[in-house]
């Protein structure tokens, strides 16, 4: 999948219609009566979620801007997974909002723990669970592996873009290389390991985070951002083919405005059990 963010073109959406503060929603009831009711019939009924004073901390830290996750591990909560929303209305407006974008989300099984931090009219709500200690060690190994893996990607990208070629119904002229990035090495690896822990395969996370987002979060000052995703390559060459097969992820690659690369891949902890691959393309700010 691919998708291209351009500079000041990302608004964040608060979820709901604004309220006076003279009658505050109350998100978490709204959240648990989603769970125990099962989304309205349409999951299985879940346990209530518990009250965690960590996860209020990770709120109010993520509150602040950066990544949901480091809040979490700043606030004391060493999470294994988490989802985070960001809620701005009454009652009537989040349950409505929560039963109708994200309600699947919130009712993860996995998902224990609840923490909430109010400003004003909107709140950031956390929902987690902790680390489990035999999901873990997969990952560290093939962290290890991907700075080699990220050399091998840059060396076919860079020769692609060195030569020029067709992206679907357009030609690209050559580009000049790309260098990798460390930083944005941070925010495709946040992004993989997201989607291979949480079963899922998408741009926009758990949380609502773009690509964009997660590379702000990083402090990562860009002017432009794409990412591309793939789900089952085991190899960098057969992620880079699979990318230039396809028209937009082959525009990304070629687009002659991107400066900088990072390259992540974890395998999957759920029903999918490949590889989730995360491609950051950026353009630092000048």
């Amino acid at each position: 999948m691919k998708r291209l963010l351009h500079p000041f073109g990302c608004l964040l959406i608060l979820m709901g219609t604004l309220c006076g503060p003279e009658s505050w929603a109350d998100p978490v009831s709204a959240l648990q009566l989603l769970r125990v009711s099962g989304c309205a019939g349409v999951l299985p009924a879940l346990q209530p979620l518990q009250h965690n004073v960590r996860l209020d901390r990770a709120a109010a830290l993520w509150s602040a801007g950066g990544s949901l996750l480091t809040a979490a591990e700043r606030s004391g909560y060493p999470a294994g997974s988490a989802v985070g929303l960001r809620l701005r209305g009454t009652d009537d407006a989040i349950m409505r909002t929560l039963r109708q974008t994200r309600c699947r989300a919130v009712a993860l099984q996995s998902l224990r723990d609840i923490g909430v931090y109010r400003s004003g009219a909107q709140y950031w709500v956390v929902i987690a669970s902790e680390t489990v200690a035999p999901a873990q060690p997969q990952l560290p190994a093939v962290a290890s592996q991907t700075s080699k893996v990220a050399s091998r990607v840059l060396e076919e990208v860079n020769t692609v873009r060195a030569r020029g070629t067709r992206c679907g119904d357009r030609s690209f002229e050559p580009a000049p290389s790309l260098r990798l990035s460390s930083t944005l090495y941070s925010a495709a690896s946040e992004h993989a390991v997201d989607m291979a822990q949480h079963d899922y395969f998408e741009h926009v996370d758990l949380g609502g985070h773009s690509p964009a987002d997660r590379v702000r979060a990083t402090g990562y000052r860009y002017s432009l951002v794409g990412e591309n995703i793939a789900y089952g390559p085991a190899t960098a060459d057969e992620v880079v083919a699979g990318w230039l097969h396809s028209p937009g992820h082959c525009e990304n690659i070629m687009d002659p405005r991107f400066v900088e690369m990072g390259l992540a891949y974890a395998p999957g902890q759920g029903t999918r059990r490949g590889l989730y691959w995360d491609q950051e393309l950026a353009a630092p700010a000048k």
